[in-house]
């Protein structure tokens, strides 16, 4: 038996893996301000795949929301479910979430895993790490262990937020949603109630957080008052943190958290509550920041990742989401500064589907990630040669 990490140089790797079949269907293609793209079908039948990971050798860590991690080889063949995951609270929007490779994953083997945990009649967002390991075709997780959990715990399913992101220096970003029903918390530094947080990998709190000297407030939160985070990504250029979120009817917004800094949800918004009535007091109010951009109507977007590759060079430093209810993939393209978005183009609406992941791949394409209860697929969008 042996840890993950000294297996990766073995491509046979992906042979060993319980076989799905990828679907054989023809490549989709499409025009875009990149040239002409190929839309290609890598693995299909998943359900609810929500988070992606890309491991060294080029396979993905992919979770599925009723609580399964796979492994996908890059052809496409489907694992069996990893084992040793924790309970997961599979309701509504819960269940498992996202993955990240620890910074260190090529020595030490270990994933960060952010889930809906069920508590005593309630769940909540935690986020748990563990060394995946594989022996012969099998993988399991060693040595889970939960470093964070959001508190309070909330009746209900909604807004977990959930997305994981590394910083450079190592620490922990997590996105954490306002649980529908405790939105008014979102401003209360008591509780991670619709806040990002800054942890450490053991779950201890950074030296350097803004509120962890002061008294009554959480010493994980980085930011506060947001809604519904399922999008974040580190901007390679600068080291800093963008988010997208979830507005209510109207209102998702783009942003970039910085340290101690309060995002309005729900006192300011730009957006209405589903009934038509006014969320809280208007649009603007002093001591909230603005977003970078604001869309109205929403398309809920998730995922977020910031194109680096050679691949599709005329996208080299844009930003990508995608789109739920909008059932779309949305480019953004950013002025010189890295503060506003100056262009957006709105890709793959024909394909009608929920995409509730975006990452760039190792190969310079990026792969996708389809929200469905029995067909959800991995799709790869890359140059039509």
């Amino acid at each position: 038996m042996r840890t993950f990490p000294r297996l990766l140089a073995v491509a046979a790797l992906a042979g060993l893996i319980t076989n799905t079949p990828a679907s054989a269907q023809q490549p989709a293609r499409i025009s875009s301000s990149a040239g002409p793209l190929s839309v290609e079908t890598v693995a299909s039948g998943l359900e609810n795949p929500w988070g992606l990971a890309f491991l060294p050798d080029g396979r993905m860590l992919v979770t599925e929301r009723p609580g399964r991690l796979r492994i996908v080889s890059r052809s496409g063949t489907v694992s069996a479910p990893v084992a040793g995951l924790p309970p997961v609270y599979a309701t509504g929007q819960g269940g498992l979430l996202d993955v990240a490779l620890a910074p260190d994953f090529a020595s030490s083997g270990k994933i960060f895993l952010s889930y809906a945990e069920p508590r005593e009649g309630a769940s909540g967002t935690s986020v748990a790490r563990a060394r995946l390991v594989e022996d012969g075709g099998d993988a399991r997780l060693d040595g889970l262990t939960v470093i964070f959990r959001q508190s309070p715990a909330a009746g209900g399913s909604n807004h977990y937020g959930s997305r994981l992101v590394f910083a450079r220096d190592g620490t922990l970003f997590v996105t954490l949603g306002d649980r529908y029903s405790l939105r008014e918390q979102a401003q209360d530094l008591s509780v991670h109630i619709g806040k990002i947080v800054r942890i450490n990998t053991d779950g201890s709190v950074p030296e350097d957080n803004p509120f962890r000297s002061r008294a009554g407030a959480r010493p994980e939160i980085w930011s506060y008052g947001h809604r519904n985070v399922q999008g974040a990504a580190l901007d390679p250029a600068t080291g800093r943190l963008w988010t997208i979120e979830h507005g209510a009817r109207g209102g998702d917004e783009l942003n970039h958290p910085e340290a101690g800094k309060n995002y309005g949800w729900p006192v300011i918004t730009y957006g209405r509550d589903y009934s038509g009535a006014r969320i809280g007091e208007g649009t603007e109010r002093a001591g909230m920041e603005q977003p970078v951009k604001y869309w109205d109507p929403s398309f809920a977007p998730s995922g977020l990742a910031f194109y680096t590759g050679d691949l599709m060079p005329r996208w080299k430093g844009d930003l990508f989401t995608g789109g739920l209810a909008g059932t779309r993939l949305v480019h953004l393209k950013l002025d010189p500064a890295r503060e506003r978005v100056i262009e957006e183009e709105v890709l793959l609406t024909d394909l009608g589907e929920r995409i509730r992941d975006v990452r760039q791949g190792p190969d310079g394409a990026l792969w996708l990630l389809t929200d469905d209860p029995g067909e959800g697929r991995l799709l790869r969008l890359s140059p039509d040669d």
